[in-house]
């Protein structure tokens, strides 16, 4: 699955699975362009990868701006010639909470960065991939976006619409040469995980974990290589698909 010469830009990409995806990129010879919000994280990740003998670069982006989206595709542009493909990593968990106590502004941004923010980057980047006829787009879903997650109805809708976005627009761009997939992982360990718990409630994270059928969280690599999968030729006749890690969860 080697990505020689070509170039991936990935939103969220200084922490989590993004991160994780960066250095998986990296090691299949990509050039990698980080997109996130922590300017520190991003010129530490970028050295980090750069020791490897990678090239990389990064940009502070507001994903739920459309003008900093914009500006972001046009310096990856600039900076390695094109884009062969985009990981829409960039995402945020929001509160835990009842439906009726959960606070509509909190619900607001969940969307504003989950699905606003998605959309800006696809609707950015396709443009660039129609020039060229090719393209690739990962989204990363989450099995919250294909059934139930009670205590975060701003997550779940967030991440079935990026499902539904997903389906939806690689129907529309198949034809171009242009795929687009989801992947779909369950609890993962990564800051988003532990940001899910409330007032250091670890029997929360317990239950999570002991609802996996594996009885462990998945680790951003293992996530981080379906993303490599989803955007490499061994997947080239699959689009519109959702890509489930879930170490069980769905089949119980």
């Amino acid at each position: 699955m080697s990505f020689k010469d070509q170039v991936v830009l990935i939103t969220g990409g200084c922490s989590g699975i993004g991160r994780a995806a960066a250095f998986k990129f990296a090691q299949e010879g990509a050039k990698v362009f980080l997109a996130d919000l922590s300017e520190k994280a991003g010129d530490e990740l970028v050295e980090e990868l750069e020791k490897t003998g990678t090239e990389a670069a990064f940009a502070r982006i507001d994903v739920s701006d459309a003008e900093d989206v914009e500006r972001m595709i046009a310096e990856c542009i600039q900076r390695f010639d094109g884009i062969h493909v985009l990981v829409n990593s960039a995402g945020i968990l929001g509160p835990r909470a009842r439906t009726e106590r959960y606070p509509v502004e909190e619900f607001k941004k969940v969307l504003e960065v989950n699905v606003i923010g998605l959309f800006n980057c696809m609707q950015a980047v396709l443009p660039h991939f129609l020039s060229k006829k090719s393209g690739n787009i990962v989204n990363l879903a989450s099995v919250a976006g294909l059934n139930a997650f009670a205590g975060h109805i701003g997550y779940s809708a967030s991440k079935h619409a990026v499902v539904g976005m997903t389906r939806s627009a690689a129907v529309e761009y198949a034809k171009h040469g242009i795929r687009i997939n989801a992947v779909c992982p369950s609890f993962t360990l990564t800051p988003m995980l532990e940001s899910a718990m409330v007032n250091d409630d670890t029997n929360y994270l317990d239950a999570l974990q002991n609802a996996i059928p594996m009885k462990r969280f998945g680790k951003p690599e293992e996530i981080a290589d379906a993303i490599v999968y989803a955007a490499s030729s061994a997947s080239s006749f699959m689009t519109g698909h959702t890509l489930v890690l879930d170490g069980g969860l769905m089949t119980t």
